[in-house]
């Protein structure tokens, strides 16, 4: 609502107007607490309020006239704030005039030229008095000393004053009384009343005895406010019927109302043209009055005079003018639609469409203008904000009255937005493949993950921890074990440490969960998931297999390694010896023996190929390269003697490659007769016969085939999750 108060101009310093807290309904302890304040909107007045008992007083001195000048009404508008929470009320302040001005006439003596001619009746108008009070304090009389030759007559100019005339109630005689001297007294209507006098000098003049006439007592005139020096406003005439000097008519212009129209117009002494020289503003004054006197230069001049009305017409040349009068910033992010932002004040000087004023803003933002009273607007929030969004609103207040052509101004509002904990942390990948060698020693990096949190302060603050679930994520490995006793996660960076080295041989794929935890209240989490393959090196020689039964060679226990070779270089497994047979005379091809060896490696660290390392050159013996089978190069003969020895390598296909060395003696007979009583004599067990050689070889063959077909199968395996990889970091 709006509360009004009043207080009498010239009233003493502490007068109290008003208890604000009890008219605004606020306890009266809150009023220090809750910063009880005054926002004046336009002029100010010398009020204020105390601070201790929340009461309006008169802080300094109240002079109506400078605040409202002749305004019949004189009121100011204020605001009154309150904080903890925010509240406005409007106050209306009414200044009410005393009787503390005299009338004032324009100079303390007046000097009038009166021909003795002149008749009984004859009217000499005389400059009134002007009262800067209003109402009846500004209602004046007039009173004249006595006189048996004049009297005092009122003449109302307008419906706002009276001017006093001269009136000549006896002829003159300007050889008994050439100078009469007379007192006029203005009065106003206040009480005590207070007045002020002029003297009047009146001179008798002889001769011209003809005054000159205008053609209308009153010219009413309407002028922009906007219009420019030298405008023409009226133009009067006035007739003399005398001759010669006595008829030639000069103009002046006098008793203006209010006297600044002195210095806004002037009038042709010769053609009685008036014009604008000054400038017009009718938010100042509206309406002016003033009279054009018309004297000849007869001996004694004669005049005669008319009044001017001027009424100022408003034009819109006032632009809306804004005041932030709060400002509550900066904004939360979560604050609800119609919170109020700012308070606005909006007013224009001009009067009626002119004067009325619209607002808006700009640029399109969650901001609107709603309007509370006149000239009184509000900043509210009609979207949600959101900070990572935008951060900060700069946005203009406009104001647009309704003139024609409409004028408009603007006022800048900054309006920060402060943040809240409403974004978790963001992986910038859900799923994050990462290879890994094998055999990295502990504390090794082997992956970096990034989570970005848009919040601000210790909103966006992250830290990075390994998550292990209710049962934890666990690595598929000989006896599952929790995935934190092969990697751990660096708090603050999000590097991925090795906890120990990775053995492709153990565990294949580690997968665990990462878990980015901001700082805010209450904190938000976001995850993402870690698939870790392990890539297998070549760290496991060859490994030769013990032969079983009579199906192979028979295996003995391991001899030194086999000296003057070049593969001694590369590191391998122990020779281990072999003993088999074969007939003199048997065809080429063969099956003597079958060498069986794995790798514990994967892929092509795994893929094994074997050859005779000794003799070197051409042999009566050759292997198969994937199947290690030994048979014969070409028949045997007695010149090839009593056996062989054959020294055989298996390496791998890793790098650097590995290997192993296998010794086998051949020993050579004439028949199987031989061969069997050979066999039922000896005591080396693991004696390959013919028959059960080449049923194993092609056993053996067929095993080498699916061994084949395994490792290309892992090989593209591993191939597609290296290209999978590449594809999702890319």
């Amino acid at each position: 609502g709006q509360v009004r108060y009043s207080v009498a101009e010239e009233a003493k310093v502490g007068t109290v107007l008003g208890r604000l807290w009890q008219d605004v309904g606020v306890e009266g302890g809150d009023v220090e607490a809750r910063r009880l304040r005054v926002v004046w909107q336009g002029r100010r007045a010398g009020v204020e309020v105390s601070g201790a008992s929340g009461a309006l007083v008169v802080s300094s001195r109240v002079d109506r006239e400078e605040l409202c000048g002749k305004s019949a009404a004189c009121s100011l508008r204020l605001e009154l704030l309150l904080e903890r929470p925010l509240r406005v009320f409007h106050v209306e302040l009414e200044v009410t005039d005393i009787n503390d001005n005299a009338p004032l006439f324009p100079a303390a003596r007046k000097n009038i030229s009166i021909a003795e001619s002149s008749l009984p009746g004859s009217r000499f108008p005389l400059e009134g008095a002007s009262d800067a009070d209003i109402g009846a304090n500004a209602q004046l009389s007039y009173t004249l000393s006595s006189s048996e030759h004049f009297r005092l007559n009122l003449q109302k100019s307008n419906e706002r004053s009276n001017v006093p005339d001269l009136v000549l109630t006896k002829p003159l005689d300007r050889e008994t009384v050439p100078v009469h001297r007379l007192l006029l007294t203005a009065s106003d209507g206040g009480r005590p009343s207070l007045t002020g006098t002029v003297e009047l000098i009146i001179s008798v003049l002889d001769a011209n005895d003809n005054a000159p006439h205008f053609n209308q007592s009153v010219y009413k005139v309407q002028l922009l406010e906007n219009a420019t020096a030298q405008t023409l406003v009226v133009r009067v005439k006035a007739t003399d019927p005398d001759e010669g000097s006595n008829s030639e008519v000069t103009y002046t212009a006098m008793n203006f109302i209010p006297p600044s129209g002195e210095d806004i117009f002037s009038v042709n002494p010769h053609t009685g043209e008036v014009r604008l020289t000054g400038a017009l503003d009718f938010e100042e004054v509206s309406v002016f009055d003033f009279r054009i006197e018309a004297r000849d230069k007869g001996t004694p001049p004669l005049s005669s005079h008319c009044s001017v009305e001027l009424e100022v017409l408003d034009v819109n040349d006032n632009a809306p003018e804004v005041w932030v009068t709060s400002l509550s910033v900066p904004v939360p992010e979560d604050a609800p639609v119609g919170t109020v932002v700012a308070l606005l004040s909006v007013s224009d000087r001009d009067s009626g469409a002119n004067g009325r004023v619209s607002c808006w803003v700009r640029p399109a933002s969650p901001l609107a203008v709603e309007s509370r009273l006149l000239g009184s607007y509000s900043l509210v929030l009609r979207e949600a904000l959101d900070r990572e969004r935008v951060w900060e609103y700069e946005v203009e207040v406009f104001a647009e009255d309704g003139g024609q052509p409409s004028l408009r101004a603007s006022r800048g509002v900054r309006v920060p937005v402060s943040d809240v904990n409403d974004n978790a942390p963001r992986f910038s990948q859900a799923v994050y493949t990462v290879l890994c060698r094998e055999n990295q020693g502990a504390g090794a990096e082997v992956a970096r993950v990034f989570a970005r949190d848009p919040d601000e302060g210790s909103n966006g603050r992250v830290r990075y921890s390994l998550w292990e679930g209710a049962a934890g994520e666990r690595a598929p490995v000989g006896g599952w074990r929790p995935a934190s006793s092969y990697v751990s996660v660096d708090a603050e960076s999000g590097v991925v440490w090795a906890v120990q080295a990775l053995d492709y041989e153990e565990v294949q794929v580690v997968q665990f969960e990462v878990r980015a935890v901001d700082a805010g209240e209450p904190a938000l989490v976001g995850n993402a998931t870690v698939q870790l393959f392990v890539v297998d090196e070549n760290d496991n020689a060859p490994m030769l297999l013990p032969t079983t039964g009579g199906g192979g060679a028979g295996l003995v226990p391991p001899l030194s390694p086999v000296a003057g070779t070049s593969l001694e270089a590369v590191s391998g497994q122990e020779s281990e010896t072999l003993w088999a047979w074969a007939s003199w005379g048997g065809p080429a091809g063969q099956v003597v023996a079958k060498i069986r060896a794995v790798d514990a490696d994967s892929g092509y660290n795994a893929w094994l190929r074997y050859e005779v390392l000794e003799p070197r050159g051409k042999g009566p013996f050759r292997v198969g390269v994937y199947s290690g089978e030994v048979s014969t190069a070409r028949a045997l003969e007695e010149a090839d003697g009593p056996w062989q020895r054959l020294v055989i390598v298996v390496r791998d296909h890793g790098e650097p490659s590995r290997s192993a060395t296998a010794t086998l003696s051949v020993s050579l007979v004439e028949g199987g007769e031989k061969a069997l009583a050979a066999a039922g004599s000896s005591s080396v067990s693991g004696l390959l016969l013919p028959g059960e050689g080449g049923t194993a070889g092609v056993v053996s063959s067929w095993t080498n085939v699916w061994l084949v077909v395994s490792i290309c199968a892992v090989s593209s395996v591993f191939v597609v999750s290296l290209l999978l990889y590449g594809a999702c970091r890319w």
